[in-house]
């Protein structure tokens, strides 16, 4: 999927944790369905999974979940990815990568909602208990700015060009417009908050019918709020969006901020994935769909 991505060949598993933590040498391990684009996923045993990061720039990503993510994880009504070990390279894996504790689901792409006003209150609670962590008085490292936590007219530029990139079966001058209506909007005014920063299908868990985690924090920092609040287009169809909105109580600027880093990310992933990861690509159809839909209706 990417032009520096490792190799991640299936046979390096089992010897690969075998090596470094024998205890788990005999654990039977399968591969993991997922149309994720950071990680590779293995299921080890019947309670942890491990995670192989596919491009070399993402294996801080390692670091940052597990300083923050245990500090997080008992203030949070969802439950979110616990780091048990780090690996280093070895085996042919030329990178570190982790082992985690096994989260049941599948995640939201693959696996409907019971009832999706539910979902979009459960997803509001974690968020909100998400943004009202303190960002202060933790020992250094202190809270690093999230790169989804920026001002929206940062991404400016790059989204016009994501716009213009093909394949698209959107009419351009409509996605600039509902991107120019949203760039518009008033900046966060607020102090930076603790922002997961990539909540969607693929990040959110379902296990029976209902949201049960939220996992891949690789954009976790602090920032404007409205980067979360662009799960609404991805996860969830008009009524349920009511519901959402509802439930965060959010204000008009950052709903719009919001829509408008739906519309940014989901227009660079639309081309980018369109051959190496149609399933990630689709999601990213639709979402922009939900999006032109809602301007128009405004």
């Amino acid at each position: 999927m990417h032009v520096d991505e490792v190799d991640i060949d299936a046979a390096l598993l089992p010897r690969l944790p075998a090596a470094q933590f024998p205890a788990w040498a005999d654990l039977p391990i399968e591969s993991v369905a997922s149309a994720g684009t950071v990680n590779a996923i293995y299921r080890l045993g019947a309670d942890m999974a491990i995670r192989l990061p596919r491009v070399a720039s993402w294996v801080p990503d390692l670091e940052r979940d597990h300083h923050w993510l245990r500090r997080f994880a008992p203030l949070l009504p969802l439950a979110v990815p616990i780091q048990l070990a780090v690996g280093a390279p070895g085996e042919g894996y030329p990178l570190s990568w982790s082992v985690h504790r096994w989260l049941p689901g599948k995640d939201a792409s693959r696996a409907p909602f019971a009832d999706e006003h539910t979902a979009a209150l459960t997803l509001a609670g974690f968020i909100t208990a998400l943004h009202g962590l303190d960002t202060t008085g933790w020992p250094p490292p202190g809270p690093p700015p999230s790169t989804r936590g920026v001002a929206l007219a940062s991404r400016d530029a790059a989204t016009r060009a994501w716009i213009a990139s093909p394949p698209s079966p959107f009419d351009l001058d409509e996605v600039t417009a509902a991107w120019e209506a949203d760039l518009a909007t008033p900046g966060w005014p607020g102090d930076p908050v603790w922002i997961h920063g990539d909540i969607q299908p693929l990040n959110v868990l379902v296990d029976g019918g209902r949201i049960s985690a939220v996992i891949d924090f690789e954009a976790i920092g602090v920032g404007d709020p409205a980067a979360d609040v662009m799960a609404a287009w991805s996860l969830f169809s008009r009524d349920a969006r009511s519901t959402f909105r509802a439930a965060l109580g959010v204000d008009d600027a950052t709903w719009s901020r919001g829509r408008g880093w739906a519309l940014s990310v989901w227009v660079a992933v639309l081309p980018y994935y369109a051959e190496t990861n149609p399933a990630f690509s689709e999601i990213a159809r639709r979402a922009i769909s939900e999006i032109l839909s809602d301007h128009r209706n405004e």
